[in-house]
């Protein structure tokens, strides 16, 4: 959960790396800051494991290390059980970590070389690689990350798990799965996108003094909160429905009827004035005893489509969309139309095999990781693996306004700022929630705003409304969703002023 304090800024290793050193130039002195992280992580310690009574740190090299140091110092002054498992020998180590390493063993902390024979007490912490790592992890860490994730004891892993990306949220190689992540300074993108929220567990943030710096360093990337994220203007007393948008709805083939439906519920609940579906016959009846509200147009070809094309505002094409010739057709017909319009689904898939156009018409792209890959010629291991980079070539080669969905959705745009949506729920797993979402999403960027915030706005009240859900845990079907994302919206932008 990101927690509503914290900052939005979310940086890369680098830019955390010149955080630090902003801090330290303007007068705070490095070893300060090492005891504050320190401090910091046994304070976090402490709430969440109370009844350790035991620490065992895991040190690499480096800062990280010498926090583990200072941790374990710390809670041997605690009157705590506090071993130190070093990695890399102490005596190697310099500046502020060999001066931690001197208050640990003044402490009466036991220093002992790691080996997979080692016991671990209490709790374990990771002190081993920090933000610095730029390649797979080597030998010896493989092999303590590795034994640190077999140990039955809870771990707490010092400003990021070791092994995870900062950048990026890509595992490189092996990486700690940690109960409890204390992360200092600036937020790093790679604890909320990527394997990212799989290896932090519980989040905490330690700033220690970093507020000035974060503000004076352009962030890699925004976090999407109620503060962060887009309104919806309020409506006038005399606001009508053709001030509200027509989005119309495009796909449903044989068989896929429902996420036709599933998108129309959710435009039509988000808010937009007026929505029309196209889709195959068979698939009418049910929609509108689902939704009457909907105007729904059975058609056979692209010219039946051309009237509803006219009409609308805006168009969602994709859900259900199948590739048959049919599909083809209406999806071209939506291609060429100057209407603004949302491609998500088999339209992304049509548009990867080269029997789509992109439009000339301002759109949005809203593809999952396996969608993603095909559009870009990569596997879905290599767009997981830098989620970011990703989220960049596509902005870049399609000129559209892109949400790159999965954990830790991304969305950008060409010379735009990133955002991430850090919220969602495991319980979110099913079918049929982007189809919620590519409706919800239509429905806002028809009531006024820009490409990117609408996509912001749709994807925050997605993602916050699959958090309230996911309590009830699995089961959660994608209609569930949408009631709540409307009862989100009017909390977060009132209807009536």
């Amino acid at each position: 959960m990101f927690a509503h304090n914290w900052p939005t800024a979310l940086h890369s290793a680098e830019q955390v790396r010149a955080m630090d050193a902003a801090l330290i130039a303007a007068g705070t002195p490095s070893f300060s800051l090492m005891q504050q992280a320190a401090a910091a992580c046994w304070r976090v310690l402490r709430k969440h494991f109370a009844k350790a009574e035991a620490v065992t740190v895991l040190a690499g090299h480096g800062n990280n290390a010498g926090d583990g140091y200072w941790l374990a110092t710390l809670a041997a002054q605690a009157g705590w059980q506090a071993q130190v498992l070093y990695v890399v020998e102490p005596a190697q180590l310099a500046g502020d970590a060999a001066r931690a390493v001197a208050a640990a063993q003044a402490a009466g902390v036991s220093l002992q070389p790691f080996n997979e024979a080692c016991q671990g007490a209490g709790v374990l912490v990771d002190a081993l690689l920090g933000t610095g790592l730029k390649g797979a992890v080597r030998e010896p860490y493989a092999t303590a990350i590795r034994w640190l994730n077999r140990q039955d004891l809870p771990v707490l892993a010092v400003d990021i798990p070791s092994g995870l990306s900062a950048d990026s949220g890509a595992v490189l190689g092996d990486a700690v799965r940690a109960d409890v992540t204390v992360s200092f300074v600036g937020l790093k993108l790679g604890l909320f996108t990527g394997a990212g929220p799989d290896h932090v567990g519980h989040l905490s943030f330690a700033a220690l003094q970093g507020d000035g710096a974060q503000a004076a360093i352009a962030p890699q990337a925004h976090a999407l909160t109620a503060a962060s994220t887009a309104r919806l203007a309020p409506r006038r007393a005399s606001t009508h429905k053709g001030q509200l948008g027509h989005v119309l709805i495009v796909g449903g083939d044989h068989g896929m009827g429902g996420a036709v439906i599933l998108a129309a519920q959710a435009s039509l609940r988000l808010g937009a004035g007026m929505v029309s579906v196209a889709t195959r016959a068979e698939h009418i009846a049910p929609l509108l005893a689902r939704q009457p509200e909907v105007m729904a147009c059975a058609v056979r070809s692209s010219g039946e489509l051309a009237p509803l094309l006219a009409r609308a505002s805006h168009v969602v094409l994709g859900p259900g969309l199948g590739q048959s010739a049919w599909s083809v057709s209406l999806a071209s017909a939506v291609a060429a139309s100057d209407k603004a319009q949302l491609w998500d689904a088999d339209a992304l898939n049509l548009l990867a095999a080269g029997r789509l156009a992109p439009p000339q018409a301002p759109w949005i792209i809203t593809p999952h990781p396996g969608e993603a890959a095909r559009l870009l010629a990569l596997s879905s291991a290599q767009v997981q693996a830098d989620r970011p980079a990703a989220l960049a070539q596509l902005t870049a080669r399609f000129k559209a306004c892109v949400l790159l969905k999965g954990v830790g959705t991304l969305l950008g745009a060409a010379d735009a700022a990133v955002y991430c949506c850090p919220h969602g729920h495991p319980a979110m797993a099913g079918p049929g929630l982007g189809d919620v979402l590519s409706g919800a999403l239509a429905a806002v960027w028809a009531q006024g705003l820009a490409p990117l915030p609408a996509a912001c706005l749709a994807s925050y009240l997605h993602a916050c409304a699959g958090e309230r859900l996911g309590i009830a845990g699995r089961g959660l079907a994608a209609a569930d969703l949408v009631a709540v994302m409307r009862q989100l919206l009017e909390e977060h932008a009132p209807c009536r002023s």
